[in-house]
């Protein structure tokens, strides 16, 4: 059970070789590493992560399907190892019914999905499993979703996207409780609509869902400071405070998705500790 009274955080473990930030990280000699993958998990425990993120597709900008064979290939294995180690919430990041079933039997607690259950069977695979969900907007396709993207009004666009998915799942049977919301920061977006989504988070969270925000390392905060992948910690971080409180204000619940756990939380500790005082509590 994760508590959504405080801000949890969602550790990435991506097990691509071509992922935008540490795509082929967890691999050896073109193939993944278990024991890397294992002591990199125990450190986001012990840095403090709630949850840990799998993927094994590959969303940057321009990337390309995998198949499904290869996608149950990274993941399944590795998610087996890693429930048999460690007693903690596993979500999958995949849009794929086949691994979507696969990873419930294997021990996943999460489907997060970054096509909101659109691709075939996924629905219904989704109910079948039983398990949460995290639906999110994303413009267009990751090959095409940076070219050139257009939005009359880009956070009433995206919630009213969401609010039709989740409609959809519940008349389709998942619970309105098992059900995140992530607006999509980067996915099919301008640095402009970005900001304008991230000023909106306030407006997500009053459809009274967990909110996912991923914004760890991401091209806006390149942008913003005119920094490569590998220097943008400190932006990556004041990101997640801030939308911490813009969620926290409005009266959501919220989860970081990010690849500096420690670094997180460690920044979370001390806007708790701030949050708290000014209370008198």
């Amino acid at each position: 059970m994760l508590n959504l009274s405080k801000p949890s955080v969602m550790g990435v473990v991506n097990l691509t070789p071509d992922s935008f930030s540490d795509g082929g990280q967890l691999h050896s000699d073109h193939q993944l590493n278990k024991s890397k993958i294992l002591s990199t998990v125990e450190k986001m425990l012990n840095d403090g992560a709630d949850i840990i993120d799998l993927g094994g597709e590959s969303t940057r900008p321009g990337a390309v399907p995998v198949s499904v064979e290869q996608e149950l290939e990274r993941v399944i294995p590795i998610l087996e190892a890693l429930s048999a180690n460690f007693d903690t919430i596993f979500s999958v990041d995949t849009s794929t019914a086949e691994v979507m079933r696969a990873a419930a039997t294997a021990g996943a607690h999460l489907i997060n999905d970054v096509r909101a259950l659109q691709r075939e069977g996924a629905l219904q695979t989704a109910v079948d499993c039983g398990l949460p969900v995290c639906l999110m907007h994303m413009q267009k396709q990751p090959q095409s979703m940076q070219n050139n993207p257009r939005y009359q009004d880009v956070v009433g666009e995206v919630i009213e996207f969401l609010e039709q998915r989740k409609q959809q799942c519940i008349a389709a049977g998942i619970r309105a409780e098992q059900i995140l919301l992530d607006p999509g920061f980067g996915f099919g977006k301008t640095l402009d609509h970005n900001l304008a989504l991230f000023n909106g988070l306030d407006r997500l969270a009053e459809q009274k869902h967990p909110i996912l925000v991923g914004l760890s390392r991401k091209s806006m905060i390149g942008q913003l400071l005119d920094a490569g992948i590998n220097d943008r910690l400190i932006g990556s971080v004041t990101m997640a405070v801030l939308a911490v409180q813009k969620i926290h204000r409005a009266g959501g619940s919220v989860i970081l998705r990010v690849h500096d756990v420690k670094q997180t939380r460690q920044a979370l500790t001390i806007w708790q500790s701030v949050d708290q005082s000014k209370d008198g509590r």
